[in-house]
């Protein structure tokens, strides 16, 4: 199990990768609105089809009330970066 660190956005027109910040953490947008854990919930469902791992294996571990998270994957740390890597690029801005 790893872990990745992200800065999320709710409430954007379009989910996606925004690049990263200087201390690694990921800039993520998510389309859905921060009101009842809809933008938590469509953060794993994005984070798990970006990774192609299933839903289940992508857990929220930190931060659900902010924009500053943690989320577990079910991969390998070296996978993860991997995958990582292959998802988000061209789509940082």
């Amino acid at each position: 199990m790893s872990r990745l660190k992200l800065r999320v956005a709710p409430g954007a027109k379009q989910s996606g990768w925004k690049g990263a910040l200087p201390d690694g953490r990921m800039k993520v947008a998510i389309a859905a609105p921060p009101v009842e854990g809809r933008a938590n919930e469509a953060l794993v469902r994005f984070v798990a089809q970006a990774l192609g791992v299933k839903a289940s294996a992508v857990r929220l571990a930190h931060g659900a009330g902010g924009r500053d998270k943690v989320v577990e994957v079910d991969l390998a740390e070296d996978e993860l970066a991997r995958r990582l890597e292959r998802a988000t690029r061209g789509e940082a801005e």
